[in-house]
């Protein structure tokens, strides 16, 4: 089976054009104040129109009450919304009903327990993000770039649908699919420049690494 790439965090038409170009299977969009790859609502239309049916779309949240939930979806009509905070099930669960989109759920993965956590969201989350986990003092919920420990995920047994994520890029993610056997993976840091600003020619090299890694 083919492994499924995301390319996250884009917020201007080339970087997009080559995620979607390169053959991304999901591409994702930011809406966190807090954070360098934030999109406002405007933008978002563009890039939208610009995805069409090309990629799956999604929204990043985090911890968002409805209200912000409603107008991302109004301006990007994301597929998938990806909640990256701290949403218990119970929220996820709520989420999903009220507004009727698949769910992806990150979890984040520091210790050997860690990956057990997604137990807790199977069958109210469609799909779990295992990240590296923050550390306490951080102000964004990813892991920075930094990649955790991809030997906790070796013995893994709950939900089968997921991607892995934290600290992944062109040079690393073959190694990281043999090593975990990831279904799927997901970049935003790893094909940047600088904090925020994507770079044409390393999404291009990632999707062609993850996808030569079977």
């Amino acid at each position: 089976m083919a492994v499924i790439v995301k390319i996250c965090g884009l917020k201007t038409p080339a970087p997009l054009e080559a995620a979607l170009g390169g053959g991304a299977d999901m591409v994702g969009f930011v809406f966190f104040d807090k954070s360098p790859r934030h999109v406002d609502l405007a933008a978002a239309r563009e890039l939208s129109r610009q995805v069409g049916r090309r990629a799956e779309k999604v929204a990043l949240l985090v911890d968002a009450e409805d209200a912000r939930i409603e107008a991302a979806i109004e301006a990007l009509s994301p597929d998938w919304l990806q909640l990256h905070g701290t949403e218990t099930p119970q929220r996820v669960a709520q989420i999903r009903a009220r507004f009727g989109l698949r769910v992806m759920k990150a979890v984040g993965v520091a210790e050997r327990n860690d990956p057990l956590r997604a137990v807790q969201y199977e069958g109210v989350a469609q799909r779990i993000l295992f990240d590296a986990k923050p550390p306490k003092d951080a102000i964004l919920p990813g892991g920075g770039g930094l990649p955790f420990d991809w030997t906790l995920l070796r013995d893994y047994g709950g939900p089968k649908n997921w991607l892995l994520a934290g600290g992944l890029n062109p040079e690393n993610v073959a190694e990281a699919i043999r090593l975990t056997g990831a279904p799927g993976v997901d970049v935003s840091s790893g094909v940047e420049t600088a904090a925020g600003e994507k770079s044409v020619e390393k999404i291009l090299a990632f999707i062609a690494a993850a996808r030569s890694a079977r």
